[in-house]
């Protein structure tokens, strides 16, 4: 519901309320929302309970950059000792679908009849896909959880970031040298993640 923009910044989210809409006990809502909390999604005041945050500001949009960034060269360079040929090979192959799924959202801004929200999802699921192998193959597990916590930051900042074709263009040509340059060698590969999630940055900040 928070990454579809179904509730918005600044929303109240009542646990009871929740409670009833999803059909479970309060428990697991309250259980979600403390883990939510954790990722910066929601944010908790004293004795008024939780809120939807506020979009992410241009400083904090940077330093979740910086930490995207450390994160996934970390991971890149362990994926390239552990995962040889298998780690360029399932690269390509995340990246042959966030190629189909990209050709679907091109095709909805040609015909001017606007992205659906699942749609949307399907394309910010391929794009994530390709980054995750770096921690699939990296076989870290405080890596790949530290990574998580920032997925649905991440995610929430590419949906609302998401400008229209030219952005997914990018994107999608971005990921491609990524895995031309893995095909090289581990550093050609890292130097053009690196120049990837740049050039993100430079797109979201230039949102924000």
């Amino acid at each position: 519901m928070l990454l579809v923009g179904e509730l918005f910044a600044g929303e109240r989210v009542s646990i009871d309320t929740m409670a009833r809409e999803l059909k479970v006990s309060p428990t697991p809502v309250r259980e979600a929302l403390v883990h939510l909390e954790r990722t910066g999604l929601v944010t908790r005041e004293a004795l008024k309970g939780y809120r939807v945050a506020s979009p992410l500001d241009a400083v904090q949009l940077g330093e979740l950059f910086d930490a995207r960034l450390a994160l996934e060269v970390a991971a890149a360079r362990l994926a390239a000792q552990h995962g040889g040929d298998r780690l360029v090979a399932d690269l390509a192959a995340a990246q042959a679908e966030h190629t189909r799924v990209t050709e679907s959202v091109l095709s909805a801004h040609r015909e001017r009849r606007g992205v659906p929200l699942n749609l949307t999802q399907r394309y910010f699921d391929a794009d994530h896909a390709v980054h995750r192998v770096f921690f699939e193959h990296a076989d870290n597990r405080y890596l790949t959880g530290m990574y998580e916590d920032l997925g649905a930051l991440t995610h929430r900042m590419r949906q609302a970031a998401l400008r229209g074709p030219e952005d997914v263009r990018e994107a999608v040509d971005e990921h491609e040298a990524i895995v031309a340059a893995f095909a090289d060698g581990a550093e050609a590969g890292i130097a053009a993640l690196i120049v990837h999630i740049e050039n993100v940055r430079g797109r979201s900040l230039s949102d924000s």
